[in-house]
């Protein structure tokens, strides 16, 4: 990439007057770096290692002395910001197909082995920057919005329609299902019945674009996460308590989960925990439900938890991190954080 096609992706400042003018990759790890290279110093104590192996050019956002007048030194205001626009160049001449989707469906496709050509991102944008500064043409990226900036893309998809159900449920809890797709038998997947949808949109992408894919074990996704606990909050096995918390992170969640708790445990008693802030977004009758709790910091979460009788309490907005510390003592009922 030339000199000037660098500082005009980046928004840069050369803040020298170099005798280079070509870089031929990109690089931010100073012990990768090659004769010739461009070195993006997210750790700016590398930066006088990249030099010595070679580096033609460095490219930073805080204050750096010049140690080399020969190579590039460029200023920018914020190096991820730099890298998007330099990896979003790069892409633009890639024959790739982009799939945009939500959370849920991109990390289920994390925990399926796929052809090399399809490419789940994930991660932060040095993470995304691997990923695809070397992707092929003709492979399938599949991001989600919430978790990447679509601003790396220039052409976004969206999935295909789902076809007719092709997961058939043989048993499920409301934290387990047993199913049969594609004549195969997978048993016990550690997979709410709460996700199929999901993964039935993420299959119906795979047949369509015709890739090969293999399905493994299921771990949690950090949606809808069961956690087990006795009377006193302290966590215990999976399935050996029948008091269960269910973390969910993503507010825009409530009301699907809500209703699925109601329709898949309609024995069980069940309070839903949920931030105020999100109180005018839900459905008028669903605001006056009785089990509905609201909270405006994680104080009264533990107050609330530990006030009300249930089996089931489903807690939105915070991960299971609340119970690092424990919710009872026995000289007193109520924590400070």
């Amino acid at each position: 990439m030339r000199l000037e096609n660098t500082l005009a992706l980046t928004h840069g400042e050369l803040v020298n007057t170099p005798f280079v003018s070509n870089f031929y990759n990109i690089v931010f790890e100073a012990k990768a770096v090659k004769r010739g290279d461009l070195f993006i110093a997210f750790d700016e104590g590398a930066i006088e290692d990249a030099v010595f192996n070679g580096a033609y050019g460095v490219v930073f956002d805080k204050p750096t002395q010049i140690t080399d007048s020969e190579i590039a030194w460029i200023k920018v205001k914020n190096l991820e910001d730099a890298l998007k626009r330099l990896l979003r160049f790069e892409l633009i001449n890639k024959e790739i197909s982009v799939y945009s989707c939500d959370e849920i469906i991109l990390k289920l496709a994390l925990q399926i082995v796929t052809e090399s050509n399809f490419i789940a991102l994930h991660g932060d944008i040095k993470s995304i920057f691997k990923a695809l500064s070397d992707i092929e043409n003709g492979a399938t990226v599949l991001f989600s919005p919430a978790l990447t900036s679509p601003d790396l893309f220039t052409n976004i998809k969206k999935l295909p329609k789902n076809r007719p159900q092709s997961i058939d449920i043989i048993e499920q809890t409301l934290f387990e299902t047993s199913f049969i797709y594609d004549n195969i038998f997978y048993e016990r997947q550690l997979l709410s019945p709460f996700f199929m949808p999901y993964l039935e949109q993420l299959l119906s992408l795979f047949k369509i674009l015709k890739i090969n894919f293999r399905l493994r074990k299921f771990t949690p996704i950090d949606h809808f996460e069961a956690v087990f606990t006795n009377k006193n909050f302290e966590i215990k096995d999976f399935g050996t308590s029948d008091k269960v918390l269910i973390f969910e992170k993503s507010t825009s969640l409530i009301e699907k989960e809500i209703v699925f708790l109601q329709k898949q445990a309609t024995w069980a008693k069940i309070i839903y925990i949920v931030p105020f802030t999100c109180k005018q977004s839900l459905n008028t009758t669903l605001q006056k439900d009785k089990n509905l709790f609201f909270y405006k910091n994680k104080n009264e979460i533990r107050n609330t938890l530990q006030a009300s009788s249930f089996h089931f309490a489903l807690i939105v907005g915070v991960d299971k991190s609340i119970l690092e510390k424990p919710l009872v003592r026995q000289t007193q009922l109520t924590l400070d954080f």
